[in-house]
């Protein structure tokens, strides 16, 4: 089972709805220009398709991008706390 390292210091939720057809190099650039946080930190980053039945998360380890993905298939993520 992959896992991130134990180092992982934060977790960015990006705040808004992203196209899943990005991959790696689209998303890093979402990091870079809209976060504002260097993508090689060790730190998690988490995008949600509109449908929020999707999760990608994007880390630097080591040697290379790591990209994982979930799919919910009768969920939803939910982005704050029920009232």
């Amino acid at each position: 089972m992959m896992r991130p390292d134990a180092k992982v210091e934060r977790v960015y939720l990006y705040p808004k709805p992203v196209d899943f057809r990005k991959s790696i190099d689209g998303l890093a650039a979402l990091v870079e220009l809209e976060i504002k946080v260097a993508v090689f930190d060790p730190v998690l980053f988490v995008f949600l398709n509109r449908q929020r039945n999707r999760v990608k998360i994007l880390y630097w380890e080591r040697n290379g991008f790591c990209l994982w993905l979930k799919r919910l298939e009768s969920e939803r993520f939910k982005t704050s706390p029920e009232p």
